[in-house]
């Protein structure tokens, strides 16, 4: 099996599970980070199967370095999302979080 030919390389950050919406991050955040083994993360991810899993896993062993920068790039990405949308939220989501703070005033 040529391990690259099961994935989609759409950008150089953003790695696909070939045939399916899966991020390579999502499946090695899972292992990596959580320290899931193989069949509990095809459990979370129902559209891959226990061999795509081992795919990530096996492609970012063959490729830790560029691996590990890819991993650390998508969680800064993500905790500066995190921080903007906290510090811009969306209208809606203020909406909302009002709408519930008035709705347990009034439960008390």
């Amino acid at each position: 099996m040529e391990l690259d030919n099961c994935f989609d390389f759409l950008a150089g950050d953003d790695i696909r599970i070939k045939g399916t919406r899966v991020g390579i991050e999502s499946v090695l955040y899972q292992y990596i980070y959580r320290e899931q083994p193989a069949e509990k993360i095809a459990e979370r991810f129902p559209s891959l199967g226990l061999e795509q899993v081992y795919a990530a896993i096996l492609y970012y062993l063959h490729h830790k370095p560029a691996m590990d920068r890819y991993m650390a790039d998508w969680l800064n990405d993500a905790r500066e999302r995190r921080e903007s949308q906290s510090a811009n939220p969306p209208p809606v989501l203020i909406r909302l979080r009002e709408r519930m703070a008035v709705g347990c005033l009034n439960r008390r």
